[in-house]
Formats: structure tokens, sequence, C-alpha cells
């Protein structure tokens, strides 16, 4: 291996284990905003939003050096791929950092309001549902575990069900007088904020798996596409050979046209011999001898 191909992969490397950090980061915030949410603590929760910036620096970091590489190295094939893959993956640590965000600044507004038991219990079982998603995913990231990325698509029906279930809660607590209208909005939307870190731990799988293979889960949708369009023109063109049969000549047309209209012409296109007749010939009528006569014999009358 070449020093320059050396260097190349210890940047991957870099790349590599600075995500790793900053996804740490993140799934840190989860459980951390949970405890804020559920004690009422505005310290903290400014605390955890002021943190937010270490997440913003870091994440800035690790693109500007994915970008270095691009241009400087002009990687290809699978090394291509893996720092595709990293600038997306940054994309969604940051987002799910910021979800979490959304979850203290949402603590804030609640501020004071009493958790019924069982919207306490959902909010706990969600929040340790996505922090173990999200560590899966990351793990797969990690190792390049296609398998284990193929899987968070399943595992996170835990969460979804989760979700479901403290909506359908949230609904039942406000029924009873647990909650007011207001807090009843602001407790949705935290659970979609877990709910959505979900789905970002699922979308860092989609990336491994394309990573590790060039496959995404898109790629079949964009092959049915091509299918449908492959269909549609066979089908265009069969309706288009189904017109063309029937149709006839444009001269044929004019022939059978022209034939129709004139009561004198025969199959072929000529005037028959019936209807001149009744045009006034008679077909017994004898006909002119239009040979010449033969000459005078010289001398003859002399």
């Amino acid at each position: 291996m070449t020093d320059v191909r050396r260097s190349f992969h210890q940047e991957l490397d870099e790349i590599r284990d600075d995500i790793v950090r900053l996804a740490a980061m993140v799934t840190e915030f989860v459980p951390r905003g949970t405890e804020v949410l559920l004690s009422n603590d505005l310290n903290g929760a400014q605390e955890l939003i002021e943190a937010d910036d270490s997440v913003d620096a870091l994440s800035l970091e690790i693109e500007d050096h994915c970008y270095q590489v691009l241009a400087l190295q002009q990687p290809m094939a699978s090394d291509l791929r893996a720092i595709v893959t990293a600038i997306r993956l940054v994309s969604e640590i940051e987002r799910s950092g910021d979800l979490m965000i959304n979850v203290a600044k949402g603590a804030r507004r609640l501020y004071g309001t009493e958790f019924d038991p069982r919207l306490r219990g959902f909010i706990e079982q969600m929040s340790e549902e996505a922090t173990r998603l999200f560590k899966l995913a990351i793990d797969a990231y990690a190792e390049g575990n296609a398998g284990l990325a193929s899987a968070l698509d399943d595992i996170d029906d835990r969460l979804d069900d989760l979700h479901i279930d403290y909506i359908q809660q949230i609904f039942e607590s406000h029924h009873n007088g647990g909650v007011n209208l207001e807090a009843g909005v602001q407790l949705a939307l935290i659970g979609r904020y877990y709910e959505r870190i979900g789905d970002h731990a699922v979308n860092i799988g989609n990336r491994v798996q394309y990573m590790v293979t060039g496959w995404l889960p898109e790629h079949s949708g964009a092959a049915r596409v091509q299918q449908r369009a492959r269909e549609g023109a066979r089908d265009t063109a069969g309706v288009d050979d189904r017109a063309g049969a029937g149709r006839t000549s444009p001269v044929g047309s004019d022939a059978v046209a022209v034939r129709d209209q004139d009561p004198d012409a025969g199959s072929d296109g000529a005037p028959s011999a019936v209807s001149g007749a009744a045009n006034g010939a008679s077909l017994d009528e004898p006909r002119p001898d239009l040979r010449l006569a033969p000459a005078p014999e010289a001398g003859a009358g002399a």
C-alpha cells in the first residue's frame, strides 16, 4: 500500500471515529433530556440546550473533513460510498440531537405539570427504546454490519407501537382531566420527537447497508418505476399496432370512394358496358366499319 493510500485510509478511520463520538454525544442526550422532562428541571433543560453547540461544532468539522477528502483524494467505489455515507450520517445524527433539544424546550413549557403515571411510564419506555435503537445503528456503522443495519427497521416497530399507545393515553388523560389541552399538545409533540429519533436510526441503518453493499431500499422503488414505464411503453406500442392494422391505404380509400360515387365505374374503375347502354348506346346496334375502303382500280369508269 502506497503512502498516499495509507494516509487516505487513516483519514477514513478518523472520520469514522469522529462520527462515533458525535453519535455518543447525541445518544447521551436522550436519557438526559428525558430526566429533565420528568423532573421539571429547568436548569438541566438550559444546560442541555447549550450542550447542543458542541454537537453542531463537531458536525461541521466532520463535514469539512469529508469534503476535503472528496476534493483531494477523489475516492472511488467502496471508499466513495464510505465518504458519502459519513456525510449523510452527520445530518441524521445532528438532527436527532436537535430533537432532544426540542424535548428540553418542551420541558420548560410543561414546567409544573404533573404527569399521569401511565404517561410517565410511556415516556420512559420510548426514551429507552430510542436510546437502544440509536446505539444499535451506530454499532452497525462502526462494525460495517449490514445484517444489523437491515434489522433496524423491524426493531423500530416497538417504538412505533409505544408511540401509538402513548398518544392514546394522552387522549384518555385529557378526557379524565389529568392534563389540559395545551399540555396534551406539548406531550404529543414530545412523543413525536422520540419516534423520529427511531426513524433517524433506521435511516442510519439504510445508509450503512449502502456503504457495505451499494444497495438502498429506494433502489427497489426505482426499479418498480422503471418496470412500470417499460410495461406502459409496450402497451402503447400494442395499441398503435392494432390501430394501424385497421386503417386502409389512402390511395385505396380514394379509389373506392370514386368507384362508389361513379355509377358507370366497373370493378376496375373503368366505365362498364351496361352503363354505356344506359346512356343511349344499344348493345345490339351495329358498329360502323371504320376500315378504309379499297381504292378504285385504274381505268374503271374511264
